[in-house]
């Protein structure tokens, strides 16, 4: 079975992702600063993620999967204190609703999910340790940084020249405390009047940590001082990580982690996501349609097609997201999902769960969708491995529609497509009566356009559309619910 390989951002080129203790893939996560509701931004970020994860325990890996919650810093303490909440209140709203999303969007629970204020000790120890070789010092204010000039390798993840240092200064450093070095980063900030009730004691006074300090402290304690993986948007890139790297080494003299994983950014209809332009798009905005900040602009879409979407372009290449592109993602879900309920008619079972899918996936994945599986085993290749189940199925379609397939192989099909499902974590649609599931791909395609086209009162579209529908030998009846397709007599 091939290899799954991932490029790595320390090295730049592709690495086998393996558990160096021979046991468990021990992989850390960066997690929500839960102060407000967490955007697509924020969730392609987790589901690619997710689909890694899926990956490698169904390439055969034992994981263990950290994932912090931030549950502290400038943005969670100000904001509690204009709505008059304690941290804890505020924070724990937040929270639940992030992981409410997460469930929706089918996103596989971390094995341990830390919050920073929870391990405020574990910050505290760690603070001792760098202070005490050297790494760090106490300003006169009280806050403690880490000396960049005394970590030798700092840049290397990012690439960074010394000269560029200066511009490495993170919103979540940018206080006005005394510190040697622009490039100095807080490990603990002094307490001002503007935090209120929220600080804790230290060697150094009362203050808290920086945010940087959190994923150090508790990747180490709940996955060793030097572990297999860690995971990340490209924006955290640096400062965050780099500054990880720095107090970690700085503190154990051990790699911090083997392998280093960013996924690109999101764009929303070919522009960055902003407030301004009212394109900062939450799960609730996409199910419920709410575009541009209008409630039902946009038809609802459900956390499945959003996913689909998401996971549409490759990780490693900035992903624009587009409403089109969600309706492109409900066509191809219901294929799918159409293909596999004809699959479980002719087999007589239903599609395999994900534990059984682990044990099928070790054996290639099914000959019909091998091509596509080693797709995401080769750098997590969304898009080659989309193309790759599209090409094996438009055979397999009509040969299951015209009872070429028998029970023994739509089984061994189905196991194939579990693979594949389970890997991309969908969680298909229910489908209608078998007529509607035979409906060819351009034809519905067909048909979500000319619903485009009367939603925009393009009557002169939607007639041309319909026109085509029915060269193709389908009729469509629109109802309050939807459309209807059949086939002509």
């Amino acid at each position: 079975m091939a290899q799954f390989v991932l490029n790595d951002t320390l090295t730049r080129s592709k690495r086998e992702v393996y558990a160096e203790d021979g046991d468990t893939l021990r992989f850390y996560c960066c997690g929500p600063t839960v102060y407000g509701p967490a955007h697509i931004g924020n969730f392609r970020t987790f589901i690619v993620q997710d689909l890694f994860r899926r990956v490698a325990e169904l390439s055969g890996l034992k994981t263990k999967h950290v994932r912090n919650i931030t549950d502290v810093d400038d943005k969670t303490i100000r904001e509690s204190l204009k709505e008059g909440k304690t941290l804890g209140e505020f924070t724990a709203y937040w929270h639940g609703l992030f992981a409410r999303d997460c469930q929706a969007l089918n996103l596989l629970p971390p094995h341990v999910e830390p919050s920073a204020v929870e391990h405020i000790p574990e910050q505290v120890a760690l603070i001792e340790k760098l202070v005490s070789s050297g790494h760090a010092y106490q300003g006169a204010d009280g806050s403690v940084y880490f000396k960049v000039s005394a970590f030798e390798n700092y840049g290397r993840l990012s690439h960074l020249d010394k000269r560029e240092l200066k511009l490495g200064v993170s919103a979540n450093d940018s206080d006005e405390y005394e510190k040697e070095s622009l490039a100095d980063f807080a490990l603990w900030k002094a307490r001002k009047p503007e935090d209120g009730d929220n600080f804790w004691e230290s060697p150094w006074g009362q203050g808290r940590p920086g945010w940087h300090l959190e994923c150090s402290a508790m990747g180490m304690k709940y996955l060793s001082e030097s572990f297999d993986l860690h995971a990340g948007g490209v924006d955290l890139c640096f400062p965050h990580h780099e500054n990880e790297i720095a107090q970690s080494e700085a503190a154990t003299g051990k790699t911090f982690a083997r392998h280093w994983f960013h996924s690109e950014h999101l764009m929303v209809e070919g522009s960055k996501m902003s407030k301004s332009l009212k394109n900062l798009y939450t799960l609730d905005d996409i199910t419920h349609g709410r575009r541009d900040g209008v409630e039902g602009a946009a038809p609802g879409y459900s956390p499945a097609e959003l996913r689909f979407e998401m996971l549409s372009g490759h990780y490693r290449q900035k992903m624009n997201f587009t409403w089109d592109g969600l309706r492109a993602a409900r066509i191809n879900l219901e294929r799918i999902a159409a293909f596999a309920h004809r699959l479980e008619a002719i087999a007589g079972g239903t599609m395999c769960n994900y534990d059984t899918a682990l044990s099928i996936a070790k054996s290639g994945g099914g000959d019909a969708f091998s091509d596509a599986w080693a797709a995401l085993l080769d750098d997590l290749n969304t898009p080659s491995a989309l193309g790759r189940l599209n090409s094996a199925m438009k055979p397999l379609e009509k040969r299951a529609t015209a009872g070429d397939v028998d029970a023994a192989e739509a089984g061994e099909l189905l196991d194939g497509l579990a693979v594949l499902v389970h890997a991309f974590g969908w969680e298909l649609p229910a489908v209608g009566e078998p007529v509607a599931a035979e409906v060819p791909v351009e034809v519905q395609e067909l048909a979500e356009k000319r619903t485009a086209a009367r939603a925009a009162k393009d009557w002169a579209a939607s007639d041309a559309l319909r026109d085509a529908i029915s060269a193709l030998g389908w009729q469509i009846k629109d109802g309050k619910d939807g459309y209807e397709l059949t086939k002509s007599d």
